[in-house]
């Protein structure tokens, strides 16, 4: 079994994928790590799309292809998509709190999840920040009100080289007390 650290320092944005397609088994995999993820008062705020048809994967990374970006999405060889259900908490938190005052966190968590379980595979992936969600909506008949907590994108990398990291240094970010 991998080491937890080492995933975490293997694990990075893929922006170039072999044309070796993603099984769907291994698709399976990632959406049950995300399922599995924690999330505040177990509410589970999520649900996802897999896209793994050729032709809607082309369409819907057409829909990341914003601002003159992510040109390379068309080598990607699936989707999944986090979208943001309602969060119930339960009836004593949820008169203090909104009821979706977890839910950003929660899916950013799976989204994690579902990242590391790719790179856990072989597989590479990256997190879209730019797409068009209402024509991503269109296609994929997602209602048009739904939130999205993350666009990945998956597929085996046309590079395995792993890149050094560039963080802030630990001691300038941590504090212990």
């Amino acid at each position: 079994m991998i080491d937890f650290l080492d995933l975490c320092k293997q694990r990075q944005s893929c922006r170039s994928f072999s044309e070796q397609p993603v099984e769907h088994d291994q698709l399976v995999q990632c959406v049950e790590a995300g399922r599995l993820t924690h999330s505040g008062c177990n509410a589970q705020p999520w649900s996802f799309v897999v896209v793994e048809t050729p032709e809607l994967v082309k369409q819907v990374a057409e829909c990341g292809k914003q601002l003159n970006q992510n040109g390379w999405l068309g080598s990607a060889k699936a989707f999944i998509i986090i979208l943001e259900e309602h969060a119930v908490l339960s009836p004593v938190i949820s008169c203090f709190l909104d009821s979706q005052y977890y839910a950003k966190g929660d899916l950013g968590a799976a989204a994690a999840y579902v990242c590391l379980e790719a790179a856990a595979q072989g597989l590479g992936s990256c997190n879209i920040g730019i797409y068009d969600r209402k024509k991503i909506c269109e296609l994929l008949n997602i209602p048009v009100e739904k939130q999205f907590g993350a666009v990945i994108a998956l597929g085996y990398p046309s590079n395995n080289t792993i890149r050094s990291k560039k963080r802030k240094a630990f001691e300038d970010i941590v504090r212990f007390v």
